[in-house]
């Protein structure tokens, strides 16, 4: 008798939710490909710039 009473709770609390329209989650998914190309870039240059550093420096012990 538990599980159907969870079940059936389960469902009421679900139909609470306010779900996001298509349109909602296809501007957050674009945002999300957008920030994570930007990142890559970002530390693509950054440890670019730090292996350039690292290079010279060991070039000027070596």
């Amino acid at each position: 008798m538990k599980p159907f009473k969870f079940a059936q709770e389960v469902r009421r609390e679900g139909s609470k939710v306010t779900w996001p329209s298509s349109r909602e989650t296809l501007t957050g998914s674009i945002m999300v490909v957008i920030i994570t190309i930007f990142a890559a870039v970002f530390f693509l240059i950054v440890d670019q710039i730090f292996s350039f550093g690292l290079d010279k420096l060991i070039g000027l012990a070596g």
